[in-house]
C-alpha cells in the first residue's frame, strides 16, 4: 500500500511539472489555514480527473499527499499591498499562464484603510496585467467573514466594475463570484473555510477555469476528456440561483439575490431552450426605491423601474439547455423581482 501511494504521488508530480502553470495567489486562505492545502486539494483532483495537466507554481509549499502539486503563493496575514510589493518578482520567476487571486480578507480584518482597498486591488490587477499581459487573471470576490459582513460586501461590490473595465480594455481579467459560493457555516473560525468551504471554493475556481479557453491548456481547446465551456471568454459568476427553470423553446431567466440592509447584488441565470440562442433579452421591473449602480456581462437599459438587459458579444450564443449569467448591484431591495427572457 505504501508503494502504491508513493508511485501515485510521483506520477502526479511528473504530470504537474509538465503542465500549464497555475499560480494560486493570496493570503492564508490560499495557503490553506485549518486545512493544509485548502481549496488546492480538491481543485487538483478536479483538473486531473478532467484530463488537464497543470503545474501549480509559487514559492510556498504545503498540503497532504492527495495534493499532487503543493506549490502556491499564499501568505498568511498578508494584505493587498504586500502581495503587490512582491508580485513582479513572482511573475518573472514562475511565469504562470493562469492566476487565481483571492485577496482582501486581511485588509478588512486589520481595518487597513478600507475605503481605498478596492483601489489597491485595482492597482494590483494593473501591475499583473502590465507585467504579464498574456496571463489569464481570475479575480475572486472574497469569502464571507463572520464578524465583518458589511465590510466584505462593500469591498466585493466594487470588484465587478474593476474587472469589467479591465476586460473591456482588452486585458485577460475574469470575475469569480466566490462570496456567494460559501456561507459563514462553511468557516472553521469565522475567517478561514473548513474542509467543506474549501471544497466549494475548488468547485467555483474549476467552473470559472472551464469557462475560459486556454486557462488550463497550452491552446484554446481542452483535452478530449474535459468538458469544454459553452459560453464566451469572460466567466460569469459561478453560483447558481436557488431555482433554475426548465428549458423551453426560447429562453428562461432566474434570479438569486445577495441582500443586505440598503442594497443587493443580483445574479441572473439565462437558460436556453431546445433551439438554443444567438442572443437574448431579459426584462425585469425593480421594486420601488431600487436603483442599479453597475452591472456586468450585459448591456443595460434603465436603472430603476422597468429595466432591460441584453447579451454582450461573448455570451449571446447559448447551446440548447445550457446557461450563462450576468449580474448587477443596486440600492434598495430586489425582493419579488421576476425576470422574463426573450431569445433571438
Amino acid at each position: 500500500m505504501v508503494t502504491v501511494a508513493v508511485l501515485t504521488y510521483t506520477v502526479d508530480h511528473v504530470r504537474a511539472d509538465s503542465g500549464v502553470k497555475v499560480m494560486p495567489l493570496g493570503d492564508s486562505i490560499t495557503d490553506g489555514f485549518n486545512v493544509p492545502g485548502g481549496y488546492r486539494i480538491d481543485l487538483w483532483q478536479k483538473v486531473v480527473a478532467g484530463g488537464y495537466a497543470v503545474d501549480f507554481v509559487g514559492s510556498g509549499t504545503n498540503g497532504p499527499a492527495s495534493l499532487g502539486d503543493r506549490n502556491h503563493e499564499g501568505h498568511s496575514g498578508w494584505r493587498i499591498d504586500q502581495i503587490d510589493a512582491n508580485i513582479v518578482g513572482w511573475l518573472n520567476t514562475y511565469q504562470p499562464r493562469t492566476i487565481l487571486l483571492h485577496i482582501g480578507t486581511n485588509d478588512i480584518s486589520q481595518n487597513r484603510d478600507l475605503p481605498n482597498a478596492p483601489n489597491r486591488l485595482a492597482a494590483l490587477i494593473d501591475r499583473i496585467t502590465t507585467t504579464a499581459p498574456q496571463t489569464k487573471l481570475f479575480v475572486a470576490t472574497i469569502v464571507p467573514l463572520s464578524f465583518a459582513d458589511a465590510q466584505v460586501r462593500s469591498f466585493n461590490a466594487a470588484i465587478p466594475q474593476i474587472v469589467r473595465s479591465r476586460a473591456d480594455a482588452g486585458r485577460q481579467v475574469y470575475l469569480v463570484d466566490m462570496y456567494s459560493a460559501l456561507t459563514t457555516a462553511d468557516l472553521a473560525d469565522g475567517v478561514h473555510p473548513n474542509a467543506t468551504g474549501y471544497s466549494k471554493m475548488a468547485t467555483t475556481w474549476y467552473n470559472a477555469l472551464l469557462a475560459v479557453p486556454g486557462s488550463l491548456t497550452e491552446g484554446g481547446t481542452p483535452t478530449p476528456t474535459a468538458t469544454p465551456p459553452t459560453t464566451g471568454p469572460t466567466p460569469p459568476p459561478t453560483t447558481p440561483p436557488a431555482t433554475t427553470p426548465p428549458a423551453t423553446a426560447g429562453c428562461t431567466a432566474a434570479v438569486s439575490l445577495n441582500s443586505w440592509n440598503g442594497g443587493f447584488v443580483a445574479t441572473v441565470r439565462v437558460t436556453a431552450g431546445s433551439s438554443g440562442t444567438t442572443g437574448w433579452t431579459v426584462g425585469a421591473t425593480l421594486p420601488s426605491g431600487a436603483a442599479i449602480s453597475n452591472s456586468w456581462n450585459t448591456e443595460r437599459s434603465g436603472n430603476s423601474g422597468a429595466v432591460t438587459f441584453t447579451n454582450v458579444s461573448y455570451n449571446g450564443r447559448i447551446a440548447a439547455g445550457q446557461s450563462t449569467e450576468f449580474g448587477f448591484q443596486a440600492s434598495g431591495s430586489g425582493t419579488g423581482m421576476t425576470p422574463t427572457c426573450t431569445a433571438r
